[in-house]
């Protein structure tokens, strides 16, 4: 795991002093090695966390005659396998390390050496006698690689930090961005929050040659009906063999390894299965609030005295929490999508004091549809699909008109609006609107008439209908799963690694092995979403080994006590980064409508926690990246 930047030219050469200082920031990704090649209008950096071949792998390395050179950030899991065959082809190596057989690799096959790897990667490669560089991400986004082209000239980072460091273009807010980021978190395509700044989507390959660049997808997910046929009992046992392999490659390691360990289904299978293959007790990190509905731990230790796990915990405090804010928004560059992302950052903290290598749970969800919004959305468009087949639409109308008269806040109503009786027909207001932080009609009020205009109708949900009416899905769940891969679990591999790394600490993710998804997008629905039971395949693979207290506990998600905290005022300065005279000076949101949100959530009526949240995080993010303001004391100050 390690930080990679560079520097491609069209002409001029490249200032070791810039590319030191790109490198340089990004230090917490790789605090054990550093290193630069520098070749006339090429430059490629480096940041090394030590986990395979510790001594050996010093980056950027070279092949024998120096025609080709490499920057790598990742793990490739079958490196091994591919050596031994590389070497009975004449290949010598200096190394024991992935990053050699990459090399290698390329060698023989150029772009399509990617489909042979299996891990998490992304990377940069000089072709010297092809004059051509390359820039590489894994099929599903696990580690991070962002760029920025303008007249030729090509930068690129694992964070946009690094990019920003090289002096090549100024911080300014994309406001044409927004809009997806009110409604999703997030920004859900290639596009950044910054101006010029975009991430190299996963599965894609990114060619530069004589200040030209194209890019390529080399995987997709595609879903199928090929197992539609076997027999049920053989697909879960197919189903546990590739997880329990998954497992097994994510535990090469030359350094200490354990895991995150929540007490939830996914963490508890992984720690489960390497239980079995590990002849010493695993070491588990938990992370937990005092408040009851925002702990955890219980569950958590539950499953590490079953499992005889050497455990550690951490206790966030509201004040732990804020005052980590500012500054772990500048680790990930955009916006903290999710409050979960601080805690995470504390449990890898604790981590680190321990082992380099954590395993963790996620993309179980998006992959097995464990989320509850899954079975709801599947609920509302099939009823409500008879619904507006059945009754006239001045009947719904009249229906609807009902629902808007009870009393604003009242606890029925809040739920009959999220249903079929209240929502227009269709994925768009059944999906992406009710399961948004900031609906269309939210975001034009929230907006204010001069951003409007600038926007000119831009859709925040552009990206996820794109993704939504562009696969081979034949039924609605797979395709909704696709979407949420392309878009959400993005996001949160993006959380994952950036909060760990910035502890620097490497994670690792079983369920999002390529062979594993692969096989898994391949089966029936029913074995992802039965009835009410969510993650089917897996509990049932899972049953012999874990206790029914976690195969059936109701999912929590992780979740954060932030709704509490804002109402009890743990951090101070809401109302000035929400309505303070700055904030309202940048032009983008209307002040009394923020105010009304404030007000209702203090008030206890409505629970607006989401929402303040992402509009907290993006002044913070402003005043800190825009602004160029230093951190100082949990602020952003200048």
């Amino acid at each position: 795991m390690c930080g990679i930047c560079g520097i491609a030219l069209r002409g001029g050469s490249v200032n070791e002093n810039r590319l030191r200082a790109m490198t340089h920031v990004l230090r917490h990704r790789g605090p054990d090695d550093s290193g630069i090649f520098i070749h006339n209008n090429i430059g490629l950096g480096h940041r090394r966390l030590s986990i395979i071949d510790v001594k050996g792998g010093h980056q950027p390395m070279s092949n024998e005659d120096g025609t080709i050179w490499i920057a790598y950030n990742g793990e490739v899991y079958n490196h091994d396998e591919v050596r031994k065959r590389l070497i009975s082809t004449g290949h010598r190596y200096n190394t024991r390390s992935d990053t050699e057989t990459l090399i290698h690799l390329y060698e023989d096959k150029e772009l399509e050496s990617v489909e042979e790897l299996r891990g998490m990667f992304a990377y940069s490669l000089w072709d010297g006698l092809k004059k051509r560089l390359i820039l590489v991400r894994d099929r599903l986004g696990i580690k991070p690689l962002y760029y920025y082209f303008n007249d030729g000239d090509l930068i690129w980072g694992s964070e946009i930090k690094a990019i920003l460091e090289s002096g090549f273009l100024k911080s300014c807010l994309r406001l044409e961005s927004l809009p997806d980021y009110l409604a999703n978190h997030y920004t859900s395509g290639d596009e950044t929050l910054f101006e010029g700044v975009k991430r190299l989507l996963p599965g894609h390959i990114l060619i530069w040659e004589d200040g030209e660049i194209k890019i390529q997808q080399y995987w997709d997910l595609k879903f199928g009906t090929s197992n539609e046929s076997s027999d049920e009992n053989d697909l879960i046992e197919e189903f546990r063999g590739l997880f329990e392999h998954s497992v097994k490659l994510r535990l090469m390691s030359d350094v200490p390894l354990g895991m995150f360990l929540s007490g939830g289904i996914d963490s508890s299978a992984i720690l489960a299965v390497m239980g079995m293959m590990i002849d010493q007790p695993v070491k588990t990190f938990s992370v937990g609030f005092r408040e009851r509905e925002g702990n955890e731990l219980h569950y958590a230790r539950m499953v590490s005295k079953i499992y005889k796990t050497d455990h550690h915990e951490v206790t966030v405090t509201p004040e732990m929490f804020f005052n980590a804010l500012p500054r772990l928004i500048w680790q990930e560059d955009e916006p903290i999508a999710f409050p979960s992302s601080i805690p995470l950052y504390f449990v890898s903290e604790l981590a680190q004091n321990h082992v380099k290598v954590v395993l963790t749970g996620e993309g179980s969800d998006e992959l097995l549809a464990g989320y509850a919004k899954y079975k709801k959305t599947l609920l509302n468009l099939r009823i409500g699909d008879l619904y507006t087949g059945f009754l006239p639409r001045d009947v719904r109308s009249e229906i609807r008109g009902v629902i808007d008269r009870m009393a604003p806040y009242s606890r029925i109503r809040t739920k009959l609006i999220r249903t079929f009786l209240y929502l227009d027909p269709g994925i768009e207001s059944i999906y992406f609107d009710n399961f948004s932080v900031f609906s269309r009609n939210d975001i034009r009020n929230l907006l204010t008439p001069q951003a409007m205009d600038k926007l000119n109708g831009t859709d925040p949900y552009e990206m996820n209908l794109y993704y939504f009416n562009r696969n081979n899905a034949q039924n609605l769940l797979d395709r909704i799963l696709y979407t949420d891969i392309k878009t959400y679990l993005h996001e949160l591999l993006m959380k994952q690694d950036q909060m760990s790394m910035a502890a620097s600490i490497e994670s690792r993710v079983p369920f999002l092995d390529h062979k594993l998804v692969e096989f898994v997008a391949k089966l029936p629905p029913s074995l992802k979403l039965r009835g009410w039971t969510t993650k089917y395949i897996l509990r049932k693979a899972m049953e012999d080994i874990l206790p029914q207290e976690i195969l059936h506990r109701k999912k929590m998600g992780f979740p954060v006590p932030i709704r509490e905290w804002f109402r009890k005022g743990a951090f101070q300065d809401l109302q000035e980064y929400l309505l303070g005279d700055r904030t309202m000076a940048r032009g983008c949101f209307n002040r009394t409508y923020i105010k009304n949100l404030l007000n209702s959530h203090i008030s206890g009526f409505q629970d607006h926690s989401e929402r303040l949240w992402s509009l907290l995080n993006f002044e913070i993010w402003n005043r800190i990246f825009i602004d160029g303001e230093e951190i100082r004391n949990g602020h952003a100050s200048a």
